[in-house]
């Protein structure tokens, strides 16, 4: 989790951006360019808006292994229903709950292209800022995609709860927050489609409340309408990252673009591991 989105910024500041690290390598490669980070850079940009959208990766404490190296990580799992009662289990249900430990998982790569406008790498200036605000722009996307329904994404790992019902409560996203306590956790995130949240938006004040009592929310299409994803995002989750990147020029693969042209590509490396099963659900909306 960072600081500070104030901190972020004035570090962020006092580093040269993406774009201008590849143009730099560019006067002096050419078309051979090839830059390796030695970081995230999904991770290196703020948004200029004035009104800012967080990317998917904004919700999780980042374990950057190329300094942070782990082997192994921790995990809980809710009883079986063959475990034995356990005391105290009907009012702390987390009392319950399996210990275990998993092998990190292997990092998945994250890729994305952009096809460079004619001429535009003549102009540095020009074509850092497209590199910045394009090409790491749909990197971030990607990202986004890779972390919520990609091969290793929330909607694909076992597991995770599925909450269709408000109960006594206004809105299941309501009844998630609660769910989540009843184990001992706190919904500190929430990952939503743009459709859905400015539907509510519009209904009421459930989203200002939400956000007014600390919860991070995520607005992008990559989570489909109609469902949520709602969980303890600081303590039960994290995002494992290779602390490394790349962008370089190449080869697009066949029907990448509408037409020939100058491509550039980029990609990162990570994969989302999920502690604590129990403090996450996927809501239907209601």
């Amino acid at each position: 989790m960072k600081p500070t989105i104030a901190d972020v910024v004035a570090a962020r500041t006092r580093e040269p951006s993406p774009g201008r690290v590849f143009t730099d390598a560019f006067a002096a490669q050419g078309f051979k360019a090839c830059v390796e980070y030695p970081v995230t850079i999904t991770d290196s940009l703020v948004s200029s808006r004035r009104k800012p959208r967080y990317p998917a990766r904004n919700m999780f404490k980042v374990t950057d292994l190329s300094r942070q190296p782990r082997r192994c990580y921790w995990y809980e799992t809710p009883r079986l229903p063959e475990d034995p009662e356990i005391p105290g289990g009907d009012l702390r249900r987390e009392l319950t709950h399996r210990f275990g430990t998993a092998p990190v998982p292997d990092l998945l790569p994250t890729t994305t292209w952009v096809q460079v406008p004619d001429g535009l790498w003549q102009d540095p200036e020009a074509f850092a800022s497209f590199i910045d605000y394009r090409l790491v722009m749909r990197l971030s996307a990607a990202e986004n995609q890779a972390i919520i329904r990609g091969e290793g994404g929330l909607l694909n790992i076992d597991g995770i709860g599925r909450l269709t019902s408000a109960g006594p409560f206004a809105s299941t996203l309501i009844a998630a927050c609660n769910e989540v306590e009843q184990v001992g956790g706190t919904v500190d995130g929430l990952i939503i489609n743009p459709h859905d949240y400015y539907l509510l938006l519009s209904a009421g004040r459930l989203m200002a409340d939400l956000e007014r009592n600390g919860v991070f929310v995520v607005r992008t299409r990559l989570v489909d309408q109609g469902i949520a994803i709602a969980g303890d995002f600081g303590h039960g989750a994290q995002l494992f990252d290779a602390g490394r990147s790349v962008i370089r020029f190449d080869e697009p693969p066949p029907g990448t673009f509408a037409q020939t042209g100058v491509a550039l590509t980029a990609q990162i490396y990570e994969r989302v591991a999920i502690s604590l099963l129990a403090n996450f659900f996927v809501v239907s909306i209601k």
